[in-house]
This record gives C-alpha cells, structure tokens and sequence, in this order.
C-alpha cells in the first residue's frame, strides 16, 4: 500500500500541470454544486419558516359532515348517482379538553392549545370591518404560532377586555395601541374592548382581520361556552405532519390537517427545487468522474513505460491497480476541498453585496458542515470509480509489450 501511495504522488507531482488543472476543474463543479445547494436549500428553509411563522403544524377542527345516499342498489342493479357535500354548519368541539389530553400524549406533539374562533364585525366610529375573532391562552398560542416575535406596537398580553389587532385591520380603523373599538358577532351585540397590541402576521388576509383575545373572552363572543372551535398542534418533526395528523384523526374522531395539505403548492414547488439540486449534483458528479478519468486514461498512456518496468520488477497489479485509484481519489478529495472553499467564498460574496431594505440577506444561504461533508465524499468517490477503467487497463499491461512500445 505504501508502494501504491508513493508512485501515485510521485505520478502526479510528475504532472502537476495536469493535476492543477483537473483539480480545479473538479474544484469549480464541486464549487458550483455548493452554491447553488446552499442557495436552494436556503430558499426552501426561508419559505417554510415564514409559511409556519402564522399557523400551525396540524390543526384540528370538528368532524366534517360527508354527504351520503339516499338509495341503495338492490341486487343486479346499478346507481347512477351524484352525492353532493352538505352544507358545513359553524360547530365546536364539546369535549376539547379530552381530544387536547389525548393529543397531548403523543410522542411526536411538542405542544398545542385550544381555541375559540369565529366571525364578527370591529367598529370605531361609522366604520365597520369583518374580522375573524381569535381567542386563545396568550402563552399557549405563542408556543404553536410565533405571536410575539411579529408585533409592531404594544404587547401580546390579553385578559378579559383586551384585544390584540392585525396591523392591516388597526389602519383600516385608525385606531392605535390604547384605543378602545367594539367587537360584536352574529349572536352577540359585543362590547367595547382595549387594544393592547398590533401584530404583522406576514399575510395581507390574517393583517386584515385578526383579532386575538382571551380564551374566555372569545367563547363568550362568539357564543360558545366552555367549548372550542380548534385545537392548534406543534409538533417535533414538521416534515411528519402528515401521519402525525392521520394519527390525531383516527385518536380523536375529529378533522386533522397538516400544514403540508393545507399548502400543497407551496409542498410542490419545494419537491421541484429538491429535484433540481438532485439533477444539479448528478450532472456536476457526471462531469467530474469524466474529467478525472481522461486524465487518469492520458496519464496510463503516459506512463505505459514506467508501468512495464514495475511489472518487470515484480510489481503485482494489485499495486497497480492501486496507484491509479488513489489518484483518482486524491483528484477528487483535492477538487471537493478547492471547491467547497471556493463556493463557500461565494456563499459569503453575495450574502455581503445583496440585501434587502432592512439589511437582512437577499439570498438566504444554508450553509452546514454536512454539505461540505456531502461534497467531499460525493467527489472522492466520483474520483475512484473515474479511476477504475484506467487503473485495470494500466493493470493489464504486458510488461515487455508496455517497455518495447512504450
């Protein structure tokens, strides 16, 4: 093995024209393959973060009423038949307390919080707006949806009389942190509540007609005493969603949806960028194993002489074979370290020269020690497997053909 180490370094320093360049050749794609799974697995981070910065991970609501049929075929018969979904009337979840238990016990739920939810109407003044009324424990509902993190005015401290306003629905009402404004619903004529916060939830819809309040002020406004109308969940794993909300539904009985269903776009949109890095990472593979086995085939070419003296002299083709893999593999370890370095210089290039208003990054770059973990092995394994065909061609040769024609 040392004997295998020695003339793969002695070849290659040799060549170190050679070397250099298909180091760096390998360097600027594994260079390449960084940067742009750095900026697509930030792009996808970024997103998610903000989608989950205003709801939760699963959210459980009554039992939906599913339609059902009026006549059943009787034998040898066939229906013709349209079965449309009834109307969904308001209801509320009566025994929350035991499904929020239930819910609660679950290994993969980290926390979740009961709500009373429903419609009304905020007045200040002859000015009416529709808003959705919101009324949860202020501590419990922080710890499912970041609340406190996006005011803009004032605190999310809500008892008996206090609201909190989206800052879309505070500027439609010109009102302001210690203004006072009416709230009323359907089946209650209201009363006059305090505003104590403003919040930017990010979405123009949620600006525009949030009003959170106290759990018990809310079931009282909305006519709803001692019941919920959701239980919002957080769990541990936000890409398991899905079965934990299967999961919630066949404990409870109740509707559960993931945040991944409640945002099947946006899911597809982040399949086809992890689709594209995957592609991205194949054809940069692809490119690199290409180069370095030219390299290697030039090389045994080259060295056809050199190689037939060794046989001459008793060398096995093991160690022959050997010498070629190794340089196959140093090629690639080389290149991955040059371009990890080269594309996390990028990375840091146009996070300093492009940014937003507020100075944040514009491209908000996901940069780990296991992507550059990726890239090293990524492109020393594309080194050796490169160097298998050179290094059996270099193992076959004949040594008296390989010194005469060499």
């Amino acid at each position: 093995m040392r004997l295998a180490w020695f003339l793969a370094l002695r070849f290659m320093w040799d060549q170190r024209f050679q070397t250099v360049l298909i180091v760096t050749g390998v360097g600027i794609g594994v260079a390449v393959m960084v940067f742009i799974t750095a900026l697509i697995t930030g792009l996808q981070t970024s997103l998610i973060e903000h989608t989950l910065g205003s709801q939760p991970h699963v959210i459980v609501t009554p039992l939906e009423r599913a339609g059902r049929t009026l006549v059943e075929p009787g034998p040898n018969q066939v229906l013709l038949r349209h079965v449309e979904r009834p109307m969904q009337q308001a209801r509320s979840i009566d025994e929350w307390q035991k499904a929020e238990r239930g819910i609660s016990l679950l290994p993969e739920v980290e926390t979740s919080v009961p709500l009373a939810m429903g419609p009304g109407t905020a007045l200040r003044g002859n000015t009416e707006e529709g808003v959705l009324i919101i009324g949860a424990d202020p501590s419990r509902l922080d710890a499912v949806v970041p609340i406190r993190t996006k005011l803009t005015a004032g605190r999310y401290e809500v008892t008996g009389a206090d609201v909190v306003l989206g800052v879309e629905l505070a500027k439609n009402l010109g009102v302001a942190v210690g203004d006072r404004l009416r709230l009323r619903t359907a089946s209650n004529d209201g009363q006059v509540y305090v505003i104590r916060g403003v919040v930017d939830m990010g979405g123009r819809e949620m600006n525009r007609t949030w009003v959170l309040m106290s759990f018990r002020a809310a079931q009282t406004l909305t006519d709803q005493p001692g019941r919920a109308s959701a239980i919002y969940v957080r769990i541990k794993d936000i890409y398991a969603a899905e079965a934990v909300a299967r999961r919630i539904a066949g404990l409870t009985g109740l509707t559960s949806r993931s945040w991944i269903e409640n945002n099947a776009q946006l899911m597809t949109a982040l399949s086809s960028q992890s689709a594209s890095t995957t592609m991205i990472r194949f054809f940069v593979l692809v490119s690199v194993a290409i180069g370095i086995a030219s390299v290697l085939v030039v090389s045994v070419i080259q060295r056809s002489k050199e190689i037939g003296i060794l046989r001459a002299m008793g060398a096995a083709r093991q160690v022959v074979l050997r010498v070629f893999l190794i340089q196959g593999g140093v090629i690639g370890a080389s290149g991955a370290v040059a371009g990890s370095l080269f594309g996390f210089g990028l990375t840091r290039v146009f996070r300093a020269l492009l940014t937003n208003s507020d100075g944040t990054p514009f491209f908000p770059f996901s940069v780990t020690p296991g992507l550059f973990g990726l890239a090293l092995v990524v492109a020393t394994l594309a080194g050796v497997v490169a160097g298998v065909v050179p290094a059996r061609r270099a193992s076959r040769l004949d040594p008296a053909e390989a010194i005469r024609n060499g």
